[in-house]
């Protein structure tokens, strides 16, 4: 988990204190999906993005293993994994094996101005890059960050339709899985502190 934090401080470009950097608090990440379609509902839980906002600029980054979402059951997760994000889809480059599907990542910016120091919540948008499943596809998405002491709450609630991630669905599943699928995205941010060595 460290190792995935650090990376991600890294793709910013430009050098901030760590005062400026918040990434989510150990525990307090909560990503869900739920598809409710006639023959069954599917729902999800995963507890293992790293996030990183840049409070400074509002520059936002999330990475989400996919195989780490939990489901009811293992098959409806074999499923999930196999036949419809292809998590184990191995692709060569240049002669190395890569798994371009492994992950979903958001890089973006809040569009609104906020008072990180204000106590409560505050409405905001945030606009950028949704790459899942090999597509990238550019999303404006509505929340609200919630100051809580030393700590900041980010909400968000969304859609995502199947199709427009190429997502595809065998015939005999069809019945099972709805074209548009609801996402919900809870998580609590610290500031960020360097790992001692």
């Amino acid at each position: 988990m460290k190792k995935a934090i650090l990376s991600a401080l890294f793709l910013f470009t430009v050098t901030v204190t760590s005062a400026q950097i918040y990434t989510a608090k150990k525990g307090a990440t909560n990503i869900s999906f739920f598809s409710a379609a006639p023959l069954e509902d599917i729902e999800a839980v995963n507890k293992d993005a790293s996030i990183v906002l840049k409070a400074s600029t509002g520059d936002m980054q999330i990475r989400i293993p996919i195989q780490n979402f939990k489901f009811k059951n293992a098959l409806m997760e074999e499923h999930f994994n196999e036949n419809y994000l292809e998590t184990e889809k191995k692709v060569e480059v240049n002669g190395v094996a890569t798994y371009p599907n492994r992950y979903c990542e958001f890089k973006g910016k809040i569009n609104e101005k906020v008072d990180y120091a204000k106590e409560g919540e505050t409405k905001v948008t945030v606009t950028g890059k949704l790459d899942l499943h090999g597509v990238s596809k550019d999303v404006t998405l509505s929340g609200t960050i919630t100051k809580e002491g030393n700590d900041y709450k980010l909400y968000c609630k969304f859609k995502i339709k199947v199709a427009d991630y190429n997502i595809k669905v065998p015939s005999m599943y069809v019945k099972n899985i709805a074209e548009e699928v609801d996402v919900t995205f809870v998580t609590t941010l610290e500031q960020y502190k360097k790992p001692t060595q």
